[in-house]
């Protein structure tokens, strides 16, 4: 797939990048080749035609279903925005050093309409075990991690993957999955982390309890803030689920001199587990006070909205730009990124701040 000019690699092997902001918010469904790329090895060879989807573990009838069979299903599509667990995480790396992880921006997000089988319509086929409580994906990608070659996995509970937004994709607006996105399937997850929407997807496993992988039991966890990496304690980490409220600025952007009056400010906001945005707020002065933004773009539970307004800045020095959000839940972000810091960086969700310079008056 031709990579956008505009967007950003962070890392060339493996293969990570964002969208510029200004790109990233230009479209409320982000085209495939701007779409935001998490990997953490290797993009996997798969020939389509031999591809076999493994159904088991707890289940009364384990399938291996071709990529034909899958598209034989009744397909479901609507739009979602995957988002990294590390999405701002430079925000929280100024307020201490986060060695080791990719720093990402607010770019680690994108919004896209995905067309696949609901996986219920499938765990319903394989008759899930009345012990089953979890279920499990396997992706064909492998990495090293402490020497040893693992394979990237995660798992949610039962109950979610049995919802109907839960899918096994194979379309990504419209087209097939580009490599890069998993082809040709992965699973899609709206409302959680978007390490659970696991690419290249080799097999699906029912279990009594959370998946083994690493990448479930140890990497995507949330730390308490007095933890460091070398005295991690596993089990004191939270496995990550769904995304909290969040909302970013996207223009102006930091440093920016903007004229005085009335300034347009532009964004995003997200909610997690299927809660709407019901409410962006903006401040001009660091957060004393707060006035409405406009919300459009309503795409569904599953999908970002866009936001506007504007400020009325005075002529010459900086000011703070602000914004927060409210979900259909009354939850809302904390004001310091540094309250929520973690050595891994997962989970900023604080204000958004961007600080302008506003022009002079003119004579």
């Amino acid at each position: 797939m031709p990579r956008d000019p505009r967007l950003r690699v962070r890392q060339e092997e493996p293969e990570n990048a964002g969208p510029e902001l200004a790109a990233l918010r230009a479209q409320v469904v982000t085209p495939n080749d701007l779409f935001f790329i998490r990997s953490h090895g290797d993009v996997p060879a798969v020939d389509p035609g031999a591809y076999r989807l493994a159904v088991g573990g707890l289940v009364r009838r384990p399938l291996a279903l071709s990529l034909a069979e899958v598209r034989a299903l009744p397909a479901s599509t609507f739009t979602a925005t995957v988002e990294c667990a590390g999405n701002r995480r430079s925000e929280l790396a100024r307020v201490e050093p986060i060695p080791g992880e990719l720093p990402w921006d607010e770019d680690a997000i994108s919004n896209a309409f995905w067309t696949g089988a609901v996986l219920g319509r499938v765990l319903a086929m394989a008759e899930p075990l009345p012990a089953a409580r979890y279920v499990a994906f396997e992706g064909l990608d492998h990495v090293e991690r402490h020497g040893e070659s693992v394979g990237f996995g995660g798992s949610i509970p039962l109950e979610k993957a049995l919802s109907p937004e839960v899918l096994l994709a194979y379309e990504m607006n419209g087209a097939p999955l580009p490599a890069s996105h998993g082809a040709p399937l992965r699973a899609l997850v709206p409302g959680t982390i978007g390490a659970r929407s696991v690419k290249w997807l080799a097999r699906v496993e029912l279990r009594e309890t959370p998946s083994e992988s690493y990448f479930q039991r140890q990497a995507y966890r949330l730390f308490p803030p007095a933890m460091r990496a070398a005295t991690v304690d596993v089990e004191a980490g939270l496995m990550l689920a769904e995304l909290g409220v969040n909302s970013v600025i996207c223009t102006p952007r930091p440093g920016e001199v903007v004229a005085p009056g009335a300034v347009p400010v532009r964004g995003y906001a997200i909610a997690g587990g299927g809660r709407r945005i019901e409410r962006v707020e903006l401040s001009g002065d660091g957060g004393r006070n707060w006035s409405p933004v406009e919300l459009y773009e309503d795409r569904g539970p599953w999908s970002w909205r866009f936001w506007r307004g504007a400020l009325g800045l005075a002529p010459g020095g900086e000011h703070e730009i602000v914004v927060r959000a409210w979900d259909s839940a009354g939850e809302t972000q904390p004001a310091d990124p540094a309250a929520i810091w973690n050595f891994k960086g997962y989970m900023n969700n604080a204000c958004h701040r961007v600080r302008v310079k506003v022009a002079p008056a003119s004579r």
